[in-house]
């Protein structure tokens, strides 16, 4: 197996090779036919996230290093362990990763998500930036016909994560307005999911022109710069008639959580998703007297991604723009992604 492994946080990646893993239970080895390279993979590989106030999450206290990277996985059924039914040997499918440890209250509930011991494909045991990988049991395979592979591989997070978050807001009216934060992969896939999620009128808000042009051929009603948030705040209130009924931060920063805060209307409601970090001031006293809402939200459930994958393969969600590059480029894609030269996603191919 060949991989390309976090040695020590916040320094290059290395290419290792290994046996390849024999599949035992009910796991499933699949050789892998791309990988997508997500921010939070950026989070990982510096080892940790900012919390705000100086205080970070040290990431070594829940992973082992070296570590493969990669929760964005598509491949091929190779072998499987003894107890393993419901897949043959050549099926393709997406590995969702965002799996729990199947024995505590949540897991056995079917809400996997909450679980607090999570063993996520790419995050807590070894992913797909390498040319196999070992998926626990055959449930969490899902099948993607019609699909492009390249394509298929970004459901497991950007798509996921995007159609979860707009799911939150569905409530939403065709009278409203909800901002979209950030037009990024993740962002860029809520903008295509839209449509077949909530009613309400889509508002993009990006400090990019290229994002916020691509957002616009993708279907967003309105599109604000965000890089001067007094102008920016002016701008939404005057478009809502003040203020948005929901808003997605897809970046997770001080100025961008504070821009979709500020800018909700009385009763509002914002859905937080990005991991970029620290922390952001909070008038306690708005929260009851504005009647606002802010909730977190965290890739999506195996239940949500069936449904998503329903859609994306009945053709009625656009296909986000993405770029295949070799598995041994792995470092050049996330110093990319870090520098914000990426538009859509890049996905990792051990093949080309």
């Amino acid at each position: 197996m060949h991989c390309q492994q976090i040695i020590q946080f916040g320094e290059p990646l290395q290419a290792r090779d290994y046996p390849t893993p024999e599949p035992t239970g009910t796991q499933v080895l699949l050789k892998v036919s791309a990988c997508g390279v997500c921010h939070s993979d950026l989070h990982i590989w510096e080892g940790f996230f900012d919390l705000g106030g100086g205080q970070k999450m040290d990431l070594l206290q829940r992973m082992s290093l070296p570590f493969t990277l990669g929760h964005e996985v598509v491949g091929e059924v190779a072998a499987l362990g003894p107890e393993a039914e419901g897949v043959e040997i050549g099926d393709k499918r997406i590995v969702f990763p965002w799996i729990g440890c199947g024995k505590c209250n949540v897991c056995r509930a079917g809400n996997e998500l909450l679980c607090m011991a999570p063993q996520t494909v790419g995050t807590r045991y070894n992913g797909g930036y390498a040319d196999e990988v070992i998926a626990p049991h055959p449930k969490y395979l899902i099948p993607y016909d019609g699909v492009p592979t390249e394509l298929a591989c970004t459901y497991a997070c950007s798509g996921l994560t995007a159609y979860s978050a707009l799911k939150k807001l569905s409530h939403l009216s065709e009278n409203d307005h909800l901002v979209i934060i950030g037009a990024g992969g993740v962002g860029l896939s809520a903008v295509h999911f839209a449509s077949s999620v909530v009613k309400a009128k889509i508002i993009v808000a990006d400090i990019d022109d290229t994002k916020r042009a691509v957002a616009r051929q993708s279907g967003a009603h309105e599109t604000i710069d965000n890089s001067d948030p007094d102008a920016a705040l002016a701008k939404l209130q005057e478009i809502t008639n003040g203020g948005a009924a929901g808003a997605i931060d897809f970046v997770g920063a001080p100025a961008t959580a504070l821009f979709g805060f500020n800018g909700l209307r009385k009763g509002g409601h914002m859905v937080t998703v990005g991991l970029y970090g620290d922390s952001m001031p909070l008038s306690i006293a708005m929260l009851p007297l504005m009647m606002r809402t802010i909730q977190g939200s965290y890739v999506g459930s195996l239940e949500e991604m069936h449904e998503m994958m329903a859609l994306v393969r009945a053709g009625k969600v656009a296909p986000i723009p993405y770029e295949v590059r070799p598995l041994d480029d792995a470092n050049s894609a996330l110093t990319d992604l870090h520098a914000g030269k990426i538009k859509g996603r890049v996905v990792l191919s051990p093949h080309k």
